[in-house]
């Protein structure tokens, strides 16, 4: 009598990926210790052999491009903020994957969603995996929500939590905190592992498009921030946001990394008050609040976030340094750009950084992306360097090339307005393409600058002349 030998295959439970042995360090995401063996016959589609070979397809009709095609059809939430930020509400059928550190906010906000859809006269259900539902009520008495008709419960069992939305009418939101923790008889694995994770999220999403009900699923997220578990999670949900945020400040940022039904990479701001989570309607002038006009190294940025112009304060500190090789500190920013923008200005603008630390923050705790910072970037660092003082109604936008240009950037009219609305009156930006003149508001004055080496000569002009000549001094000696 011969015995089946049981195939089993190893993945890691970062990242998701799959191989045939085990390894100490995953070859992908290079973790240790995160590979685990599971059954090969496992996961989505799996089931027995029988049952894989002994139902036939069946053909279904196909349509053309020139069909009628309507709008989805949306729930709005109440929160305009969050509302912005998938594109102006829910989706029935919609499946959305929120990923956050632990503490920033995650469960706050979607109390908040909860309570405000409920009082709509909408089902909504809440569904806890990792918290007891005394503790939902605690923090929903904390935020003076506990009289909204949210349905709450504490399950981990998917089969269970599929049985229950179905009784009664069907639920316009449903809410699963976390995602990790639930389990599917469907699989022989662990909770938490990549193939419970997603079994139990293919589950839920095949019931959402079934019912036309909208499921958050909440998920953990690792030490870089990336959303935990297989990546094929967040392929398989119709929308992905990542809620952002320093523990040592208020403000709390939703960005949408994926949207199949509105905008990408758009943002909500929120401030975390002793009432929960409050809307932030101009972000600008509270990121500016505060800021310390007559100090050198600081420019304020006038970026895009999304569709939304920001005005935000980059901070730049250059100290001679006494190590062989300077520090380069970055919070807030892309460490590579800056050293991209290090290496431009001392190519091409004379400036010599090299015997220096070099410390970077956006301050108020947000990170962008986007490069139109590099032009705001540089001159915080020049004027750190000189002690010129910046022009406190100035802003600061364009893109540095690595052959010193400064190159032109979208949405240039958008960053004028928010700027001129904030009071400033003067605009370092690159110089229009082509013969095409910028449209500035009024009062506004427009200050074209075409290489990085007109802008540190314009910024020297600033700054004191003993600073000036005890740098020039230093750099001769370098």
């Amino acid at each position: 009598m011969f015995m089946v030998r049981s195939h089993s295959s190893f993945a890691c439970q970062n990242c998701g990926a799959v191989s045939n042995r085990w390894q100490g360090k995953c070859e992908s995401c290079g973790e240790w210790n995160t590979i685990i063996e599971e059954s090969a016959a496992a996961g989505i589609g799996a089931g027995t052999p029988a049952s894989r070979g002994g139902r036939k397809g069946r053909p279904f009709k196909l349509e053309g491009l020139d069909g009628e095609t309507q709008e989805a059809p949306r729930i709005v939430s109440g929160i305009r903020e969050f509302d912005r930020v998938t594109g102006g509400g829910f989706v029935p059928g919609s499946v959305l994957l929120i990923g956050g550190e632990p503490g920033i906010g995650k469960s706050t906000l979607l109390t908040q969603i909860c309570a405000a859809l409920a009082r709509k006269k909408r089902r909504v259900v809440y569904i806890s995996g990792e918290e007891a539902t005394a503790q939902v009520r605690m923090r929903a008495v904390r935020l003076g929500l506990a009289d909204a008709p949210v349905q709450l419960a504490a399950e981990t069992h998917v089969e269970d939590i599929l049985a229950t939305l179905a009784q009664g009418e069907r639920p316009a939101l449903v809410v699963i905190d976390s995602i990790q923790t639930m389990f599917t008889d469907a699989v022989e694995s662990a909770p938490g592992t990549v193939t419970q994770v997603r079994a139990s999220a293919q589950a839920l999403i095949r019931y959402a498009k079934t019912s036309g009900a909208c499921i958050v699923l909440v998920g953990h997220v690792t030490k870089d921030g990336q959303v935990a578990g297989p990546r094929v999670v967040e392929h398989m949900v119709d929308a992905v946001l990542s809620f952002e945020g320093d523990g040592a400040h208020h403000f709390r940022m939703m960005r949408a990394a994926k949207n199949r039904f509105g905008p990408t990479d758009e943002i909500g701001v929120f401030e975390m008050t002793g009432a929960g989570l409050a809307e932030v309607a101009n972000p600008s002038a509270l990121f500016l609040a505060g800021r310390e006009a007559g100090a050198p190294g600081a420019a304020v940025l006038a970026g895009m976030e999304g569709s939304r112009p920001m005005l935000l304060e980059i901070q730049a500190l250059a100290t001679p340094t006494t190590l062989g090789t300077p520090r380069r500190a970055v919070v807030g920013w892309d460490s590579q750009r800056l050293a991209m923008v290090l290496a431009v200005l001392e190519a091409h603008g004379g400036v010599r950084l090299g015997g220096h630390d070099v410390y970077l923050s956006i301050a108020g705790g947000l990170r962008i992306y986007e490069p139109a910072a590099d032009l705001a970037v540089a001159a915080a660092l020049v004027s750190s360097l000189t002690g010129a003082v910046l022009p406190a109604d100035c802003v600061f936008f364009g893109e540095v090339g690595l052959s010193g240009a400064v190159r032109p950037v979208i949405h240039t009219g958008l960053r004028l307005k928010e700027a001129a609305k904030l009071g400033f009156r003067n605009a370092i930006l690159p110089p229009p393409p082509g013969d095409k003149a910028e449209e500035a508001p009024k009062d506004m004055r427009l200050r074209p600058s075409g290489h990085i080496s007109k802008l540190v000569a314009d910024i020297a002009s600033l700054a004191p002349q003993r600073q000036l000549q005890r740098e020039r001094a230093r750099s001769e000696t370098v």
